[in-house]
């Protein structure tokens, strides 16, 4: 995905599966605002997190990122709508993302809709679809999208990041209760 963003040579449609925790949908955020960041005049790997449509992102209320829950907004119906979001360009940034969490919960009408049109995308529209079956979703739908699966963490590496969320927040801990989280998280941060 860096190397995509820094040649500007991204594609239409992402696929991120991998269990519960590992930061599917965040990659798919920050892909986001990798697209749209307005300190640079194209893509970046490096996004600076201060401009409006970075900011926009972070908070979930950026007119051009449009975030769905297809576990709840499955339906032919929220579909379509999203089709319709889909016919018109940007409204600020360079692209439109579409970002669709537990894209596998989607009816099979709804999946024939999105095929429909991931087979024929506009320029401006990127999507990205976070799953953690992706066996449920349509292999022609799979076969439209780059698909990165995403490993557990490492548990050396979730004790690390809890011992410095608890540093910063001021939270004292000892080394075998970061042990015990991170054991208990099996892989997800």
């Amino acid at each position: 995905l860096v190397n995509a963003l820094q040649q500007g040579r991204t594609a239409h449609a992402y696929c991120f599966s991998g269990i519960r925790g590992v930061g599917k949908t965040t990659i798919a955020r920050l892909l986001a605002k990798g697209l749209n960041c307005r300190s640079f005049e194209g893509p970046t790997a490096t996004p600076c997190g201060t401009c409006e449509s970075c900011v926009e992102i972070m908070e979930g209320r950026s007119l051009d990122v449009f975030e769905r829950d297809a576990a709840s907004d499955r339906g032919i119906h929220e579909m379509k709508e999203l089709l319709e979001i889909a016919r018109y360009a940007p409204s600020r940034d360079r692209y439109k993302v579409m970002i669709l969490d537990e894209a596998h919960m989607l009816t099979p009408e709804a999946s024939n809709a999105l095929l429909k049109l991931l087979e024929e995308p506009p320029a401006y529209i990127v999507f990205a679809l976070a799953t953690t079956a992706p066996n449920k979703i349509l292999p022609t739908i799979l076969s439209r999208c780059q698909h990165y699966q995403l490993s557990r963490i490492s548990q050396r590496e979730i004790q690390d990041h809890l011992a410095k969320m608890a540093a910063e927040e001021g939270i004292a801990i000892s080394a075998d209760g970061l042990a015990l989280v991170a054991t208990a998280a099996d892989g997800s941060l």
